[in-house]
């Protein structure tokens, strides 16, 4: 079963929706330049609620994202929920970029000839506790071959996806 996601104005839409979607976005302006980013946050209560975000902006142009969210029990240590949010961006990466260029190849779009970044965000950064899992986070992302911005640069998972945490 595909994950519902809610995208920004609210409406839910389903990973294969959410992603022919995101094509059609980029089509309309194959010249822009695109920050492409997946970050997931998360906060402990009673129960933990993680946010998983894909987020598109279109330099110098605002952007859509999309987010999905959903509870869990506690997490028992800082590590578990780092290891936990990094674990599902990278589930949402894998294959992204690989979907997105199959809809642009439909259209005879060559995604190698477009301007686009695409990075994870990981919620930890050189201030506070998640100081020490940095290096540990950035390279098991930059190992599975992306690229890994922490904060104050990761907006997707300390910004958005922060957002819709709490």
């Amino acid at each position: 079963m595909e994950k519902v996601f809610t995208r920004g104005n609210g409406k839910k839409v389903n990973y294969s929706q959410m992603i022919k979607i995101i094509a059609e976005y980029i089509k309309k302006d194959l010249n822009a330049e695109y920050d492409i980013t997946i970050g997931t946050d998360s906060q402990t209560h009673s129960e933990s609620k993680i946010v998983e975000v894909i987020c598109v902006h279109k330099v110098g142009d605002g952007g859509i994202f999309f987010y999905h969210s959903e509870y869990r029990e506690r997490f028992r240590a800082l590590k578990e929920k780092i290891v936990e949010e990094t674990a599902r961006s990278l589930e949402n990466a894998n294959g992204f970029l690989d979907n997105i260029e199959l809809l642009l190849l439909e259209d005879n779009i060559d995604i190698e000839k477009l301007n686009l970044n695409f990075h994870i965000h990981c919620d930890i950064g050189h201030k506070g506790k998640t100081k020490e899992l940095i290096k540990e986070i950035t390279n098991w992302v930059n190992s599975l071959g992306y690229d890994c911005l922490i904060k104050p640069e990761s907006y997707t998972a300390s910004g958005i996806a922060n957002r819709f945490s709490k």
